[in-house]
């Protein structure tokens, strides 16, 4: 499994790195505090780091919620991040078509959870010669992923990263398996837990998702330990105000002592 680099950013290895940023882009002030923060305390902890936002959530439970403010607002915005902050950016696509546009003010395209199996989505991410962050669907068993691999690996493109993000289990509810760290890794790329939407609890609040922040930490602390290279947080200075995910989300103060462990836990492991 080779690292790569991203803007300076090294990913997977023996360097833990954490993506994060809240879930939808509520405006341009709120993600460029998030990301600077991102940034800052990442340096302290001399960690990589990669923003994360969405310029359009095509998936929420709800006609009526919020989506954010469109592919070409959104990538302006996220592409103002870039210049500022000088860390790379990350976004999801929902279309074959996105993926040239969103490749030219992003540095790393993600697939949803959802479309996982979208061959032509899964290729036009690849072709972009972008890295792309595969998200495990929640209907899948992670050896399974293998194919979504082999779908972007067969365009040339061999940057991956894969992102555990829980399973199903019943209704509104997801659990997640700590093995498929270790069988994802098996696939030869990077693996990312994602600890927020791991706790969520999807359409658990009727026309909305709920979420269990409090088991945000522990579940993160069992990924790193089970081999995770590193951490999906969606964080937010408010999340009981938040226009997305607010119940997974992470306060900002939250963040940096979550880190400090999950670095020590790295490293233990390593050693």
């Amino acid at each position: 499994m080779e690292p790569f680099d991203v803007l300076g950013q090294t990913l997977g290895g023996d360097r833990f790195f954490v993506i994060g940023g809240p879930c939808v882009i509520e405006s341009e002030e709120m993600v460029l505090q998030i990301a600077a923060f991102l940034r800052d305390t990442c340096r302290k902890l001399e960690i990589s780091c990669v923003f994360k936002s969405s310029y359009d959530k095509a998936n929420r439970t709800s006609l009526h919620s919020f989506r954010g403010p469109g592919l070409e607002a959104g990538l302006q915005i996220l592409n103002r991040v870039r210049q500022d902050t000088g860390i790379p950016v990350l976004t999801d696509i929902h279309s074959a078509p996105e993926a040239a546009r969103a490749a030219l003010f992003t540095d790393i395209l993600q697939i949803p959870a959802f479309l996982a199996r979208q061959t032509d989505l899964l290729q036009a991410a690849g072709m972009t010669g972008k890295p792309v962050n595969l998200k495990k669907a929640q209907f899948l068993a992670p050896w399974d992923m293998r194919h979504s691999v082999e779908k972007v690996r067969a365009t040339g493109n061999d940057r991956i990263l894969l992102t555990e993000r829980g399973t199903v289990f019943g209704y509104n509810n997801l659990v997640v398996d700590m093995r498929s760290i270790a069988m994802m890794k098996e696939l030869g790329h990077p693996v990312v837990f994602d600890a927020t939407h791991s706790v969520q609890l999807p359409g658990g609040r009727g026309d909305s998702s709920g979420g269990q922040r409090q088991y945000v930490a522990p579940l993160a602390c069992a990924a790193v330990a089970a081999g995770a290279n590193g951490v999906f947080l969606e964080m937010h200075p408010d999340p009981g105000k938040a226009l997305c995910d607010g119940p997974n989300s992470l306060p900002l103060e939250e963040v940096p002592p979550l880190l400090e462990k999950l670095v020590r836990i790295h490293q233990m492991i390593r050693t």
